[in-house]
């Protein structure tokens, strides 16, 4: 692969921690969680969830889980200095989102099975909405580089990725990449139905955690070749070093127990970036709160980059936003390197034996140049990012 230098240029970010950047910043300093009965759609699950507020369609006609990624990527596009257009650079586009790839309208389903009929509203909304494709027509691009990833929790942290690769074998010369999903009725009934829903606020790495809270969101950031930003007079501080993708297909919906598809993601995504554990300042972990998932990853870090290492979870603010959670959390990484501090781990409390390390429960100054932000999928998928601060 090409040596090439990836720099990050633009973030977008819209969840409950925040419509945008400035505001997440500012409810993450205060430790504020903005949760509540999901409103969206009536459901008889009493779950709790970070569902998005004060929030305009900017196309009623599409699925939710679109609007927010309009929301992130014009924000991005504005941070990055294109607000003016992107002239003649090839650009590539590549998100990645769980609920926005599947028909999630049971009332379609139950008009037609009951009534052999059904308006096709919901499938023409479907069929409208798959984001990377609706994004490049949104923005009025036109690229052969435009692809939405749905690979479970992982598939923002995925596209990422592809958009490193594409940037790195000179596909493209600018990339928007980052994840997308909305709350929805399907998801809750599932995750409900696999017992990781919490019905309290969830407390990602505790020893008494007893399970998930859903959110929604975007999480967008704007990759260019560093050259291609040197170029256009704009500076930059961020860099994307490194991806690392790793199965170890044990389980449908658990992780292996010994945690040996997120090291070898790790160590896959370091070596990409040519450094060692001792480089990383932070680890912004996947953190979901569920009994597996925490004791696997919380290990496996404390293995991989020793019990001292600073990490944390921003699901605490979020909620477990599915497709879109690497996308939120690469720009949280990003902002966390660039300002020199990561805000405590929401909902911690007491340190869990099984895992013997804790993740940080203040507001915390790094100092280090390097970060990882990981993220563990059903199906056994594991994906890290190495970003960099110069």
């Amino acid at each position: 692969m090409p040596a090439t230098d990836v720099a990050i240029t633009g973030l977008g970010a819209i969840s409950a921690a925040g419509n945008n950047i400035q505001e997440t910043l500012d409810n993450f300093t205060l430790g504020k969680r903005n949760s509540g009965p999901i409103t969206l759609f009536k459901t008889g699950l009493n779950y709790p969830a970070f569902q998005v507020k004060d929030f305009t369609l900017a196309d009623p006609a599409a699925m939710r889980s679109l609007n927010l990624t309009f929301v992130a990527a014009n924000q991005a596009i504005r941070d990055a200095g294109f607000g003016n257009g992107f002239g003649n650079l090839r650009l590539g586009i590549c998100l990645g989102t769980t609920v926005a790839s599947q028909l999630n309208d049971t009332d379609f389903y139950h008009q037609y099975r009951t009534q052999g009929n059904a308006p096709m509203n919901s499938v023409d909304r479907f069929l409208k909405s798959n984001l990377a494709q609706s994004l490049s027509q949104y923005l009025k691009i036109h690229t052969n580089f435009c692809t939405t990833i749905v690979n479970a929790c992982s598939s923002g942290t995925d596209a990422i990725g592809v958009g490193l690769s594409w940037l790195r074998n000179d596909c493209c010369d600018l990339v928007i990449a980052g994840g997308a999903d909305e709350l929805n009725r399907v998801p809750l009934d599932g995750f409900g139905s696999l017992s990781v829903v919490s019905k309290n606020l969830c407390a990602p790495f505790d020893r008494d955690r007893c399970g998930l809270n859903l959110g929604e969101g975007a999480g967008i950031i704007i990759l260019e070749k560093e050259t291609i930003c040197r170029n256009r007079g704009r500076k930059t501080s961020l860099f994307l070093k490194g991806y690392g993708l790793a199965a170890d297909a044990y389980h449908l919906t658990a992780p292996r127990p010994d945690g040996s598809g997120l090291e070898q993601a790790l160590e896959r995504a370091l070596k990409e970036a040519n450094i060692q554990p001792n480089d990383v300042a932070f680890v912004n972990a996947h953190g979901t709160a569920t009994r597996d998932n925490d004791l696997v990853e919380g290990k496996t870090l404390a293995r991989v980059f020793g019990p001292k290492i600073k990490f944390l979870s921003t699901k605490g603010f979020t909620g477990h936003t599915l497709g879109a959670a690497g996308g939120l959390e690469a720009v949280f990484t990003c902002l966390a390197l660039r300002d020199g501090w990561i805000p405590a781990s929401s909902g911690f409390q007491n340190l869990d034996p099984e895992i013997g390390v804790a993740p940080v429960n203040q507001k915390t100054q790094i100092s280090g140049d390097f970060a990882i932000s990981t993220s563990l999928a059903f199906g056994g998928n594991n994906s890290a990012l190495v970003i960099f601060r110069s």
